[in-house]
């Protein structure tokens, strides 16, 4: 079996657990996680003191969009609904005119 296949089989052997803490906590920890430039599992695990990625493989930011709100999105940015990939770049644009304004 060939490494990637055999890192795969490893990975669904992993068991996703949730934890139930405060809000202040869950912000404290993700604050943690954006100043070491780790994503929230491996800030986890770096408290807990668990082997972890020093650094994400692909640090991105993700959202779940429905066909409907890409027909939204396509309207305000003139563009034709189907066309995701435009869409994905005009999306990626906007999110980095926001960062830029909000910067410290």
């Amino acid at each position: 079996m060939n490494e990637r296949w055999q890192k795969e089989k490893q990975a669904i052997k992993a068991v996703q657990v949730a934890f139930d803490v405060s809000a202040e906590a869950q912000r404290v920890i993700k604050q943690a996680a954006l100043d070491s430039n780790l994503n929230p599992p491996d800030q986890i695990r770096k408290i807990l003191g668990l082997p972890y990625n020093k650094k994400p493989l692909r640090p991105r930011l993700t959202v779940s969009l429905k066909a409907e709100d890409f027909t939204i999105l396509a309207e305000k940015y003139g563009l034709d609904p189907d066309d995701q990939n435009a869409i994905r770049e005009k999306v990626a644009e906007e999110l980095l005119a926001y960062a830029r304004k909000h910067e410290d």
